[in-house]
């Protein structure tokens, strides 16, 4: 077996390993200390649908992750790529991204870069494709809008697995068995087919709505305002792609208010959206 590949870095030596759900605790840590709001069992819902390495000093501590997860044959999204920001700037997120990109070899690659991290994805030939606004807070009274949307039930998976493959331009059967199992789900029914749909799960300081695939910005909100209400005066939390218009402004107006901008990247060829439904919310910032 070869030796685990190591980096001298300042006092530090690290090493790069496997990442495996013993690693979830440190990990955690890890996420705590950048400000990321991942709870344990957000990492494990990670580490279950992708491959990922973490770097280990000479003492064991975790302190540096990277991770990127199949999307199909032909493409993959990279993200949880944590280190901290003196590590960072001594090259230690590229010594971990090249890793990854070793890994995912010819496939295309899509992430969601943090403004620290912009300059480094840039200098590995990723170009910027679109902003992501995260959106979350406390839920207050819940802003008008339309309420067309119904609870989902098992007999629509199926139409929401396809819907989903549309949004995303590709497959991903296995991120959805694994969601839909953690969430409440919504969807928009127009003549006796399913158009809309939107799942609410717990995470990070409290609940998440995504993803949210919807044919238009009436139809998100109509699938996001049954979340909201039910989450009022707790914390909840949405990652879209979509510019300023009706969508956002209906979050804002509930009190889930825009909080930071991410941009999204590629490398190489991208899936993408067929429409007539696309993505109004994201998993999460790591699966897209």
């Amino acid at each position: 077996m070869p030796p685990a590949p190591t980096k001298l870095l300042e006092s530090y030596e690290l090493v790069a390993a496997p990442m495996t759900l013993d690693d979830v605790p440190k990990l955690h840590e890890l996420s705590i200390g950048v400000g990321w709001p991942h709870r344990p069992e957000d990492w494990a819902l990670v580490i279950g649908l992708g491959e990922g390495i973490v770097a280990r000093d000479e003492i064991g501590r975790v302190i540096g992750s990277a991770m990127w997860f199949p999307l199909g044959d032909e493409f993959a999204a990279i993200g949880m790529v944590i280190t901290s920001p003196r590590l960072q700037e001594n090259g230690a997120g590229r010594w971990l991204m090249g890793h990854i990109l070793n890994t995912v070899g010819a496939r295309g690659k899509v992430l969601n870069a943090t403004r620290p991290a912009y300059r480094l994805y840039i200098s590995l030939g990723f170009m910027p494709l679109s902003p992501v606004y995260q959106h979350n807070g406390i839920v207050g009274a819940v802003a008008p809008g339309p309420r067309h949307a119904r609870p989902m039930t098992a007999q629509d998976v199926a139409a929401i697995h396809g819907l989903d493959s549309i949004a995303m331009g590709i497959a991903r059967p296995d991120v959805l068995d694994r969601l839909l199992p953690l969430s409440t789900g919504t969807v928009v029914e127009r003549d006796g087919r399913v158009t809309g749909f939107a799942l609410c799960r717990k995470f990070g300081r409290g609940h998440v709505v995504g993803p949210i695939v919807a044919e238009s910005e009436e139809d998100a909100i109509a699938l996001v305002a049954p979340h909201a209400e039910a989450m009022e005066g707790s914390f909840l939390r949405v990652d879209t792609r979509q510019p300023d218009g009706p969508f956002r402004q209906f979050l804002i107006g509930s009190g889930i208010r825009h909080y930071d901008t991410v941009t999204r990247m590629g490398l190489g060829p991208v899936p993408q959206a067929t429409g007539p439904a696309f993505t109004f919310g994201l998993v999460n910032q790591a699966l897209g």
